[in-house]
């Protein structure tokens, strides 16, 4: 039976839901964050988790799939960035192990979301 999932508009993406969730528990987890990283790893982890999202869903509002695929890519290095300032958050004690094991898997689900979303967009598109 073919498949009646209908993507109407970027909050339809599994991908953007899991992105914006991870967002979401980035904003939650950071909110005890010392305070003198409040302009600093706070802030950063924030810009960057909602750099993730915000590329995901302007990259499907774009009208070409090679711009698609540029807004994907920029999510990508913005998810890596990601994870390695979540690495730093927890090497500083910033965050709590359960927390950040919570969010690396999180920011792991979406990376294979974005690489197969990429990879699905290539394959359909002759000229990416």
């Amino acid at each position: 039976m073919a498949d009646t999932t209908q993507i109407r508009s970027f909050k339809d993406l599994i991908l953007w839901q899991k992105a914006f969730q991870l967002c979401m528990d980035v904003y939650r987890d950071t909110e005890g964050f010392p305070a003198e990283e409040r302009f600093g790893l706070k802030a950063e982890l924030r810009k960057t988790s909602r750099s993730v999202v915000y590329n995901v869903a302007e990259g499907y509002q774009r009208r070409t799939t090679k711009e698609y695929l540029r807004f994907l890519d920029i999510a990508s290095g913005s998810r890596g960035e990601l994870e390695t300032q979540l690495l730093l958050a927890k090497a500083l004690g910033c965050l709590s192990n359960e927390d950040s094991v919570g969010l690396l898997n999180t920011c792991e689900e979406v990376a294979k979301l974005l690489a197969g979303l990429a990879r699905a967009l290539r394959r359909k598109s002759p000229n990416p």
